[in-house]
């Protein structure tokens, strides 16, 4: 049986959806979590019956959902004894296609995004520090040893974001969690192209492991501090890499977003 992830971050992407396109939220809501590896590939998701309640949708609304995810790619659908819905994990794009993303950024862009991206991290750490038990670090921990095991730089990427959106939901807030999801969606398939020198690899682990660390002794300015370090020092390291990129190749942001997978239909306004 596949391991779940935290059950805080799996109850920040279950949480009822609002009410306005409410097909398309649940895509994104479920399409990001998947994206991100916050649902690992080929988990089990809940069945229809109890998804669509724990997403304050109808079964008809859900269905749709599913619809569109399997189309995507996302989700598989299994029929007979031991089936249903099922996580399938995207493959990132290459590295061509990753700098011609980044190359849609400008360095205010991007020094704007690690900047709320930092303000995220770290008031999630400082609430962490505030109000975590021992035990509701687990799965930070569990993301840590990930984060050591990996050997590429995709499985780097997602785990990097999955430690920030757990970091969230050991603060006890579902909307720090879900806008950790979204952040991590406009920026993490870019951290493969700074998370595949080994060197760096342990040198977010360590920082991560620091963020640990000050969240169990409570330690909530240090635990703030320590987060927003992690994250504005990748973002930096992203920055210097978009100025050293040839000229010619920069050009607009593409529109097809961060995503390992093309486009989905109704993507939200703004997602890049």
């Amino acid at each position: 049986m596949k391991q779940h992830r935290g059950d805080g971050v799996r109850r920040a992407v279950f949480t009822p959806v609002d009410n306005r396109a409410r097909v398309e939220t649940v895509v994104h809501r479920i399409g990001d979590a998947i994206e991100l590896g916050l649902l690992a590939d080929g988990e089990q998701l809940p069945g229809e019956m109890e998804l669509a309640g724990q997403l304050g949708v109808s079964t008809v609304t859900l269905r749709e959902a599913l619809m569109a995810l399997r189309q995507q790619g996302l989700v598989t659908t299994r029929r007979g004894r031991g089936g249903g819905s099922f996580v399938s994990l995207p493959e990132v794009p290459g590295e061509e296609r990753l700098l011609a993303r980044l190359a849609g950024w400008s360095t205010e862009e991007l020094r704007d995004l690690g900047d709320h991206w930092a303000a995220l991290s770290g008031a999630a750490a400082r609430l962490a520090a505030q109000r975590t038990e021992p035990d509701d670090l687990k799965a930070l921990r569990r993301t840590l040893d990930d984060l050591s095991a990996a050997e590429d730089a995709p499985a780097r990427s997602r785990v990097y974001g999955r430690f920030h959106v757990e970091l969230a939901a050991a603060a006890q807030s579902a909307r720090l969690t879900r806008e950790q999801v979204v952040l991590q969606t406009e920026v993490g398939a870019l951290m493969c192209l700074v998370l595949g020198d080994d060197e760096y690899r342990e040198e977010v682990a360590d920082r991560h492991r620091s963020v640990i660390s000050a969240v169990q002794d409570g330690a909530h300015d240090s635990a703030r501090a320590l987060a927003e370090r992690c994250v504005l020092d990748s973002t930096a390291r992203l920055i210097t890499l978009r100025l050293s990129m040839p000229r010619a190749v920069s050009g607009p942001r593409p529109l097809e977003g961060t995503h390992a997978q093309e486009p989905r239909t109704g993507r939200r306004d703004g997602d890049a």
